[in-house]
């Protein structure tokens, strides 16, 4: 025996389906907010400062830069503490053709212990120590 629908069927109202839409809804909320944090954080500037990091969490900082007028980005203060260094500076530019060119000077941290810091950089020439910095890159890091 076949069962059918009947022909009609009440419709159901909205504040029936809203306590079902609600629940679904904090169950997504309190997902999100249980989820582990990104494996990367990338800065360009220090806007987003200060900045908060998960232990274990990479930091990718990326800052223009054009070597060949003599300005580089000095690395004046990092908390090795929660700050550990993936490598050096490594520089890049769009136009691989051009000898001379602006582009962008990147470093690689990793957040390790739990507390505050400090990442503070410089763009000058080497040779001219006693001038103002062209330039300055200062975050305050927080690592929990």
């Amino acid at each position: 025996m076949v069962r059918r629908k009947p022909a009609y069927t009440e419709p159901r109202s909205p504040m029936s389906t809203l306590p079902r839409l609600l629940s679904f809804a904090s169950v997504l909320l309190l997902a999100g907010c249980a989820s582990k944090p990104s494996g990367s954080v990338a800065l360009n500037d220090d806007a987003a400062c200060p900045l908060s990091l998960q232990s274990g969490q990479t930091l990718i900082l990326s800052l223009p830069s054009n070597p060949a007028t003599g300005y580089r980005w000095h690395l004046r203060e990092v908390s090795s503490e929660q700050l550990k260094s993936l490598g050096p500076e490594v520089f890049s530019s769009a136009k691989n053709d051009l000898i001379g060119g602006d582009g962008i000077s990147t470093w690689r941290f990793q957040a390790e212990q739990a507390g505050a810091g400090r990442l503070y950089l410089t763009y000058q020439r080497p040779w001219e120590t006693e001038d103002e910095p062209a330039g300055l890159f200062d975050c305050r890091i927080e690592v929990q």
